[in-house]
């Protein structure tokens, strides 16, 4: 039937945009998981991001109405011609995105991220100044390194210090690699900015911070460095703030502190076994000898202590587990036909 998100933010389908609105900021501060520890609560804070995005705008609203969930992401029948949408729909699977879109910052509760990072600082990238916010570009200071999604949110609320204005703090994606996360590393920032001159000039500053990415760190830790934006008057510099991201790896997925590999293997394998070598991290390969076994689309092999350190224990590491992707014959010939039905059992 597809979901429901009239009654996920628990409106009626006539509800105004105001109205929805009104829901989902009561909806998304009661479940955004920074706050709300309990079990499920950030998978509703998902489903309610999910739901505010397609109501809220209304060419996705229309086209729910008409198709349902279905019409959004092309299944419906219809959905793709004869006076269909026309386009195929697919939530960015980032609530947080969405929250800071609407409340200004990816979080309510700054102080939470300012204690997360190490050192409390935050980090500015190589930028144009002449103008601190719409020109800011980003350049690595090595090879690891690629940032995405710059987010500066003008909307959100400032932060005042007696006649001081902070602007809302700037996110940037930090993409790091599944053997950077094992080992741990640090990337080298040249930062540039704007400082405040006691004549009420400013002049442009260069230098280089470090950041240190402990062992087993998780995507989505933020790393903040405080008040290194531009410097002005009558106002506090923008906190920059920098989150953890898997870069995809070619190989390996992650799954928490287990890093997961997809074996591909060939029906003959499958039935009559095979030994499968098995890559890691480090680089050494574990051999898996399935020769007295038969491997179904279901199986799965766990080889504990080669995955991801723990964040909160790293001497412990998590599992490598093996999947397998069974390749089947396209053609049979009519007599590998007639000895697989007289051989194979009903």
């Amino acid at each position: 039937m597809g979901k429901d998100y009239y009654k996920i933010l628990g409106v009626p389908k006539s509800a105004t945009d105001d109205e929805i609105k009104k829901a989902y900021r009561k909806l998304a501060l009661k479940y955004h998981p920074d706050k709300n520890k309990s079990p499920g609560a950030e998978e509703r804070f998902k489903e309610v991001a999910e739901a505010y995005e397609v109501l809220s705008d209304k060419k996705k609203r229309d086209v729910y109405d008409k198709y349902g969930e279905e019409g959004l992401k092309g299944g419906a029948p219809g959905a793709a011609e004869g006076g269909g949408p026309g386009f195929t729909y697919t939530f960015h699977g980032d609530p947080r995105a969405t929250f800071a879109q609407f409340f200004g910052s990816s979080s309510p509760f700054q102080a939470f991220f300012e204690m997360s990072g190490p050192g409390g600082n935050r980090i500015f990238d190589d930028m144009e100044l002449d103008d601190p916010f719409t020109s800011m570009g980003m350049k690595s200071g090595g090879p690891a390194f690629r940032s995405h999604s710059f987010n500066y949110h003008p909307g959100g609320s400032p932060t005042r210090s007696k006649d001081k204005i902070q602007d809302a703090p700037i996110e940037h994606d930090l993409y790091v690699t599944l053997e950077d996360i094992l080992r741990g590393c640090t990337k080298k920032m040249k930062i540039s900015r704007k400082v405040l001159q006691p004549d009420g000039s400013t002049r442009k500053e260069d230098k280089v911070l470090t950041i240190s990415v402990k062992p087993g760190w998780k995507a989505g830790t933020k790393i903040t460095f405080q008040r290194e934006g531009d410097q002005g008057r009558n106002k506090i510099p923008a906190d920059i703030v920098f989150i953890i991201r898997d870069k995809p790896h070619p190989l390996f997925k992650r799954e928490g502190s287990d890093i997961r590999f997809t074996s591909k293997i060939t029906l003959k394998q499958a039935l009559c076994g095979t030994v499968v070598q098995v890559p890691t991290l480090t680089g050494e390969k574990i051999p898996i000898n399935l020769t007295n076994e038969i491997v179904k689309p279901t199986t799965v092999k766990r080889i504990q202590g080669h995955g991801l350190p723990f964040p909160k224990e790293p001497s412990r590491k998590g599992d490598l587990l093996v999947s397998f992707d069974i390749k089947f014959p396209d053609v049979l010939s009519q007599s590998v036909r007639d000895i697989l039905y007289d051989t194979l059992p009903n």
